[in-house]
């Protein structure tokens, strides 16, 4: 696959743009994109006779976890839902074969740009859109938001969907704010994808041997609209991931003690902003707090989890989990157990969720090794620190953005294991 093709391509990951088939049905055109590109590769690779499969151990778990999950159809009680959750992750699951393909020829560092310079582009729409709300009022700009840019984004059937169950809006200190949402459906999925590329944009800086000043504002853009989410689940991702990072730096790696200090201080710079920022302090600091109003819900949800694992072990089906705690439920009701693990526990069952988890386990293992010779990949480290620490309070996994890019990345961490060519 041409290194260009997926330059753009992770440009356009975060702006795809929705397809409308039909009045009730949407159509991310990345997920085309992905079925084209895929096909072409295939073909060019049948016919080059040189077509490189992934058969390292986490392939092997990726590829593992995708059967389960059409398995899971068998035990669904509405099998149509399954279907079309299943369809979902089958038309995403490709790009995990491109990208690893150009991960084994070194392409890695430079298709970080691509995704740097997207996740940059949606933080500077971010920011706009979240200070225009002190210009404009909140309520014309949230107007335009709902009526204009998400059913661009999302198409009309999702974005009326996220209109009646709206997560935009968050009260801090008395206060009502239109947070950052960019054109993603929600901050939650926002701030997963600007917290797992921020960490490329920093390490594409320290990598560059022209040290231009660029990719140092990309980070800081993007990890200012992270904080505008004021999704808590990213300040702790962003507080794990950091803690972890530099852990793993002063234990394992031989490093330039200025670029030591200089890494200190920026963890610190980052940690203390979470602090010194009050509406970011109190919105922290609220997540430990189990008596507010979303906090009693989620753990309400974890229970009712908990509780439906226990009696059903191998899980209720791929996209039945909204059946199973409100049967009178519809598709895009947005029921979810808010927590990717219980979620996957639920739905694909909790051998399904052992197979993740070794697969998240691996991944870790691979950047953990190759961190150690190469500082390029404590961005990868990062990244999946941020999303392994936020998947525990949200969930993921159905998101056309947030799936994409940890696709991608796994396969840049599992592209330097064995593969085979046929």
């Amino acid at each position: 696959m041409s290194e260009k093709i997926l330059f753009l391509f992770s440009l356009y990951l975060p702006f795809q743009i929705a397809l409308n088939p039909s009045a009730s049905v949407d159509l991310a055109s990345v997920r085309v994109l992905i079925i084209l590109l895929f096909l072409f590769w295939l073909s060019s690779g049948l016919l080059k006779k040189n077509l490189t499969l992934p058969v390292d151990r986490g392939s092997v778990l990726l590829y593992s976890f995708i059967f389960l999950a059409a398995f899971s159809l068998f035990f669904a009680e509405n099998f149509s839902w399954g279907a079309r959750k299943l369809l979902f992750l089958l038309s995403i699951f490709p790009l995990y074969f491109l990208f690893f393909d150009a991960g084994k020829k070194n392409r890695t560092l430079k298709l970080f740009r691509g995704l740097t310079y997207g996740s940059f582009a949606v933080s500077i729409v971010a920011i706009l859109q979240f200070f225009s709300q002190f210009v404009f009022g909140i309520e014309k700009v949230y107007a335009f938001w709902g009526h204009y840019i998400t059913p661009l984004f999302l198409g009309n059937a999702f974005s009326s969907a996220v209109l009646e169950h709206p997560s935009w809006l968050v009260n801090i200190g008395g206060k009502t704010v239109f947070r950052a949402i960019s054109v993603f459906p929600d901050p939650h999925m926002l701030a997963f994808y600007l917290g797992m590329t921020a960490p490329l944009a920093l390490i594409i800086h320290f990598s560059s041997k022209k040290k231009t000043s660029f990719f140092l504002i990309a980070f800081i853009a993007i990890f200012v609209a992270t904080l505008l989410t004021f999704s808590r689940g990213g300040y702790l991702g962003i507080f794990v991931a950091s803690v972890f990072v530099f852990t793993h730096l002063l234990r394992n790696v031989r490093l330039n003690p200025h670029f030591l200090i200089r890494a200190l201080l920026g963890v610190l710079l980052l940690l203390s902003s979470l602090y010194a920022i009050e509406p970011l302090r109190t919105r922290f600091f609220a997540s430990f707090d189990f008596q507010e109003g979303s906090n009693r819900g989620r753990i309400e949800l974890w229970t009712k989890a908990v509780q439906t694992i226990s009696e059903q072990p191998f899980g209720v089906g791929i996209g039945n989990l909204s059946l199973a705690f409100v049967p009178t439920a519809s598709y895009r009701d947005p029921i979810y157990a808010h927590s990717l693990y219980l979620d996957i526990a639920v739905e694909l069952g909790i051998p399904v969720l052992l197979v993740f988890l070794a697969l998240l386990f691996t991944s870790f293992q691979n950047i953990l090794r190759l961190s150690r010779t190469s500082p390029a990949f404590l961005g990868l480290l990062a990244s999946l620190s941020f999303f392994a620490t936020y998947s525990l309070v949200e969930t993921p996994l159905y998101s056309v953005h947030v799936l994409s890019l940890l696709l991608i990345l796994l396969s840049f961490s599992n592209s330097h294991e064995f593969s085979k060519n046929y």
